[in-house]
């Protein structure tokens, strides 16, 4: 369903207990829509407290999104999917790192639990639509059709984790913050005005499953340390490392490999390879990719015409749009050619692609071509 659609919705509301999710639902109860807020339970072994902004689904969390919905006035339950939520993101983040990917699990949590497992569960229940705390708007065209564009608000933006969504599930999404120019201090007071006691309470941020934000950690106690050579471009030797895994296309910190580069610049992680443990440094230059194979395309709505197109591109949940011409080579491969080289593209990040603000779709990078570099 659409932000605008003109009659009353069951909703089923997604209340993290974040400030966005609780003022979204309280909206979406305000349309005149028959609301009924559930908080999904998505750790195994949930923490007592949140720590600041880090993590989420904690049980404080839970109470503070009950709260939320006893003010608003509408029904409120707690669904377990943390069996779901581990098969689905956990483990499927454990296992991309593992090979040398380079994942983003939130737009796997929006693809397999907030617009799968959970919108199945509500359409089975005779909900309509499934509403959250999302920056994005759904525009409904004159032939029915749906399509995800980005919010009003560009600073606030978070159609990029959305664009696996296919249209099946853009037509039982609904997303209250997307359309109007808001800013976050305006939902903050908005929550207060409303008297939802979240009003003043931390963003979460990082990956709401590693509460410490220490994701080395957390892949090496699950994948055990594993000592390989760290080497340049030629070959060379310049240090180890505890796990290839603890790595990431473009990273510059955490190297330590003790002794600078000839040149005296910085060196950058160009490669890692998980078959023979080793991770590959070099100068920034070495990470410009000047083209792309993206795998598993999703297209939210119709999908782009055959040969050729020219869009923008967005890699990274916070980053920038780039010119690109991508072309869908058959119908599960996406070939992507950038105007201008780009740095720190990793396979497993995902490439978001849009005509204007509209969201065309998504697909997970698989390769990359970077410019050769002529030596001086």
């Amino acid at each position: 369903m659409t932000d605008d659609a003109p009659r009353r919705l069951r909703v089923l509301a997604a209340m993290s207990g974040g400030v966005d999710s609780a003022v979204a639902a309280a909206r979406a109860a305000e349309a005149g829509h028959d609301v009924t807020g559930v908080h999904l339970a998505l750790s195994e072994n949930p923490k007592s407290f949140r720590t600041g902004a880090r993590g989420c689904c904690t049980i404080e969390d839970s109470h503070d999104a009950r709260r939320a919905a006893d003010v608003i006035g509408i029904p409120f339950y707690v669904w377990d999917l943390a069996e779901r939520f581990r098969a689905d993101v956990v483990d499927d983040f454990i296992a991309e790192y593992e090979a040398g990917r380079t994942p983003n699990p939130c737009l796997r949590c929006n693809e397999k639990i907030k617009f799968a497992a959970l919108l199945d569960k509500a359409l089975a229940l005779g909900f309509d639509a499934v509403c959250t705390g999302h920056y994005a708007t759904v525009v409904t065209n004159p032939d029915g059709t749906r399509e995800l564009h980005r919010a009003s608000d560009m600073a606030k933006d978070q159609s990029y984790v959305l664009g696996v969504l296919d249209d099946r599930q853009l037509a039982h999404a609904l997303f209250p913050l997307g359309d109007t120019r808001t800013t976050k201090a305006e939902i903050r007071e908005e929550a207060a005005r409303r008297g939802l006691f979240v009003a003043k309470k931390p963003d979460s941020h990082d990956i709401c499953f590693i509460a410490d934000g220490d994701t080395q950690g957390f892949l090496a106690k699950r994948l055990g340390t594993a000592t390989g050579d760290i080497v340049d471009e030629a070959g060379n030797r310049l240090g180890t490392h505890e796990g290839a895994y603890g790595f990431t296309i473009g990273q510059r910190k955490g190297l330590r490999i003790g002794h600078p580069a000839p040149d005296g610049k910085p060196r950058y992680v160009l490669d890692i390879s998980p078959v023979d443990n080793t991770v590959t440094v070099g100068p920034a230059e070495s990470l410009d990719v000047t083209a792309l194979t993206a795998i598993r395309p999703r297209w939210c709505g119709r999908a782009p015409a055959a040969g050729p197109g020219t869009y923008t591109a967005q890699l990274r949940a916070h980053g920038g749009e780039t010119e690109v011409t991508a072309e869908l080579i058959d119908d599960a491969e996406l070939r992507v050619t950038f105007t201008e080289p780009v740095r720190g593209v990793a396979p497993g990040q995902a490439i978001v692609l849009y005509d204007g603000t509209r969201v065309v779709g998504s697909a997970t990078i698989a390769t990359t071509e970077r410019r050769v570099r002529v030596e001086a």
